[in-house]
């Protein structure tokens, strides 16, 4: 799988980000990658929960932002990419998904993280959610999530003015369960993972679909996924990764 990599024991299906050098941005090929291994999960009995986590120090740097510059110059069509299938995926699972964070985690880094049923996160990690930044607008329904865990205004700060949180401000504000120092994350993860995963199956099933409004999240993907593909057009978009491409030394 390139990229990602799994590892099934206990009942537990781990998907790791394996791209470590990159911070874990996630290509295009990773989401494909992820949204198989969701899909196969949900429909595999063998499997009672799931782990996401990042390979090395950071847990994920959101997007590879080749996607977003590719799409923008029309050279790709982010709306045929796998994007589209990792967030269904990964809203529609039906069995619980854990995700132990530490580092950096940026962008679908964090935004994923409102799909997940615990999150365990390092007391040092650092979240943040740039889109605006870079000519964009939030996605995988976090416009509407984020808001409903931490409300308007700490949300509106954390789109427009970009400013990060810490883990221990995320388990605070109910983004995760615990912040812990980073060497105990991933143990905590899996051990959460693990303890699922020894659950009757229907019974966490048939409650993580009584939590969680269908419905409505799927109209929130949708009207995320709408607004951006609009933004990625505009000028504002093309400056912004014009200039983060200068930054980073590479052709925009």
């Amino acid at each position: 799988m390139g990229d990602i990599r799994i590892e099934i024991a206990d009942r537990v299906m781990t998907i790791i980000l394996d791209r470590a050098a990159k911070k874990n941005a996630i290509t295009d090929a990773m989401y494909g990658d992820i949204a198989a291994a969701l899909t196969g999960a949900a429909d595999d009995p063998a499997i009672g929960a799931i782990l996401i986590r990042g390979e090395g120090a950071d847990f994920c740097a959101g997007n590879d932002i080749s996607m977003f510059a590719a799409s923008a110059s029309g050279e790709s069509d982010i709306a045929k990419s796998n994007v589209g299938p990792f967030l269904r995926a990964l809203s529609t699972c039906p069995k619980p998904i854990v995700a132990a964070v530490t580092g950096r985690a940026i962008g679908i880094g964090v935004t994923m993280l409102l799909h997940c049923d615990l999150v365990y996160v390092a007391a040092d990690a650092q979240l943040s959610t740039p889109f605006i930044d870079l000519g964009l607008v939030p996605e995988a329904a976090s416009a509407l999530l984020i808001p409903a865990r931490i409300g308007h205004v700490r949300s509106f700060a954390l789109f427009a003015l970009g400013e990060k949180l810490s883990g221990v401000e995320a388990a605070t504000l109910g983004i995760a369960n615990k912040a812990l120092p980073a060497e105990e994350v991933a143990a905590a993860a899996s051990a959460a993972a693990r303890a699922l995963a020894a659950k009757p199956l229907s019974a966490v099933i048939a409650t993580k679909e009584l939590m969680r409004d269908a419905g409505a999240i799927e109209a929130a993907l949708t009207a995320d996924r709408d607004a951006f593909i609009r933004q990625l057009a505009t000028p504002e978009a093309a400056a912004a990764f014009a200039a983060f491409a200068a930054r980073k030394g590479q052709p925009a």
